[in-house]
């Protein structure tokens, strides 16, 4: 997957309602990793976490989702965690659904965000309102902007009528990627 990919699919995982217990997997399907190493990591055959609810992927990533508030914490542990040395991950990473801080192990380099805010219905506790904060509001509107900028260079490049055609070849490449079969539009 390329890095366009790659953030359009976390993107898309952003705008779901979070589900602690799938996130590991949803994030590691949308960096393009084969539903067959999903299924294996699932039922834990593959999964060599030693943190409750931790996913483990060898020589990759070591994913643990945080109780609310704890997501430093959580990280924390993820980078004590004796099985992330063994597995020799690479990546760190602790979310609570609503914070997010990943580390690279090697260089030590970080990421921690906030982008989307979680209001419960003070009448209706069954309602929740998921807004962007200011931070994912910009990281929204950078995305948006470098999108409309690939675009219009591509329009002045090729015309309307080829990026036309060029999308909808795309779409069928993905809709065929996804589903292992060919689709007609």
């Amino acid at each position: 997957m390329n890095a366009v990919e790659i953030e359009e699919a976390i993107s898309a995982l952003a705008e779901l309602p979070f589900d602690g217990g799938d996130f590991p997997f949803a994030f590691l399907q949308a960096f393009g990793n084969k539903d067959a190493t999903i299924k294996r990591l699932r039922a834990g055959s593959t999964n060599a976490s030693d943190l409750p609810g931790g996913v483990l992927q060898r020589s990759n990533i070591h994913i643990a989702v945080a109780a609310p508030g704890a997501v430093t914490q959580t990280l924390a542990a993820l980078r004590a965690s004796p099985a992330t040395a063994k597995a020799k991950a690479r990546f760190i990473l602790a979310t609570d659904g609503d914070g997010f801080e990943a580390e690279e192990l090697e260089s030590g380099e970080t990421v921690a965000c906030a982008y989307l805010e979680r209001t419960v219905d003070g009448e209706d506790r069954r309602k929740l309102t998921v807004t962007l904060t200011a931070r994912g509001q910009a990281a929204a509107a950078a995305q948006a902007g470098a999108r409309e900028k690939i675009d219009a260079a591509l329009l002045a490049r090729i015309g309307p009528e080829d990026v036309r055609r060029t999308r909808a070849a795309l779409w069928a490449l993905i809709d065929i990627g996804r589903s292992g079969k060919e689709h007609h539009h």
